[in-house]
């Protein structure tokens, strides 16, 4: 047999679709106002990594033809989903498309004509972020995780999260995120490196003792990973500056040690529609959390109102286990990541309590509250005014 006779008899075999059809599915993929929140059909680009490097259709995920049969289950484990398959002119994506439908998937397509004809069709097309040959080195432990992948690799390299401290939480999160290679990092304290610190606050050093946490933040990171660009906000945030600290960044880490600040972060974070991931410590125990705006709990839900300032004492009153730090801050971050990429599933309606005398894990269901007064039944983002919390906090200033 000829290769044209097995071609053909493939597409005979196999359903074709054409380049208009993929293009409505793109824009239904989209949603309403390009939201990303559509039902569109699952677009895989079969082409290899060259090719893809020179321009891939928006939205399209890529999995070479010699891995589809090895990663198709890791990226689409429904066997029913909705699958087009295209390559540059239309023949490996047939033969693809007979490959899947052998594997059990039964509604998949190939596109005819490829991206040759997307182009030719005026149809607009992205560039991927492309790594340099260190990059690629440095990041092979994430690129070879199906869930990640170079495309995942080049989104955390081009995100920003704010890491609000860079202290007991902010230090674990911040190095972590820098190795993971969060393109640009952030963070928020006014504070400087003191002697004590430096049981738990691993980003700062003995010989950096005075200097501000921040400014200790960028020398860590720029000795473990020069892609990383550091954004040293000096500052306690306050109602008047905390939308402009935040609008930028994609995820916000929260390690203050303060109620205000936390309360004042999630009323931001849900005006601006940033997640928020939160943490916190407290001797020999810590806790996680995640807020995802409008689609789960937020802060106040979990606390309508602040505990007694002798109920919630700081960790300079009460002691805390360096490496408890460590633990909470990492956590955080594997959140952060998560949400970024768009896998797994977060703790978002959940938060996991670390008891690390009894070395325990525990998860609690902390559901919405519908009569929160931020984020309630009927509330919506604009309505959210800002305040500064100390006095409702019962802070002395």
């Amino acid at each position: 047999m000829s290769f044209g006779k097995l071609l053909k008899d493939v597409k005979a075999q196999i359903r074709e679709t054409d380049v208009e059809s993929v293009r409505k599915g793109v824009e239904a993929q989209k949603g309403p106002g390009g939201a990303g929140n559509g039902a569109g059909p699952i677009l895989i680009d079969v082409r290899e990594k060259d090719e893809w490097a020179e321009g891939f259709i928006p939205g399209a995920r890529s999995i070479p033809r010699g891995f589809l049969e090895l990663r198709i289950e890791d990226q689409v484990p429904e066997h029913g989903a909705e699958i087009v398959l295209y390559c540059a002119g239309g023949t490996r994506s047939a033969l693809a498309a007979k490959s899947l439908a052998d594997l059990g998937y039964t509604n998949v397509k190939s596109m005819a004509g490829g991206f040759t004809a997307w182009k030719r069709a005026g149809l607009k097309f992205d560039r991927p972020f492309v790594m340099t040959q260190e990059q690629s080195l440095r990041y092979a432990r994430h690129t070879m995780l199906p869930e990640v992948g170079e495309a995942g690799q080049a989104k955390l390299l081009q995100s920003k999260v704010l890491c609000l401290g860079a202290g007991g939480l902010g230090s674990p999160a911040g190095l972590y995120l820098a190795a993971a290679g969060v393109g640009t990092i952030g963070f928020v304290d006014d504070d400087v490196v003191d002697a004590s610190n430096l049981q738990r606050q691993i980003l700062h050093a003995t010989d950096r003792v005075g200097m501000p946490k921040v400014e200790s933040a960028k020398i860590a990171i720029a000795k473990l990973n020069p892609d990383v660009k550091v954004i040293g906000h000096q500052t306690r945030l306050t109602s008047e500056n905390v939308l402009d600290i935040i609008k930028d960044y994609d995820v916000i880490i929260d390690g203050a040690d303060n109620f205000p600040t936390r309360y004042l972060i999630n009323d931001a974070a849900l005006k601006l529609g940033k997640p928020l991931i939160d943490g916190s410590i407290y001797r020999f125990e810590g806790t996680v959390t995640t807020f995802l705006p409008f689609k789960g709990p937020c802060y106040r839900c979990f606390y309508p109102e602040p505990p007694p300032p002798d109920m919630a004492p700081s960790c300079q009153e009460a002691g805390v286990l360096g490496v408890l730090c460590g633990v909470i801050g990492s956590l955080e971050v594997v959140e952060a990541i998560k949400v970024l990429l768009g896998v797994g599933k977060t703790l978002s309606g959940r938060e996991l309590h670390f008891d690390a005398l009894g070395m325990k894990f525990r998860e609690f269901k902390r559901p919405h509250d519908p009569t929160c007064p931020v984020c309630g039944d009927g509330k919506k983002a604009e309505d959210i005014e800002l305040i500064d919390y100390q006095q409702f906090c019962n802070v002395r200033t």
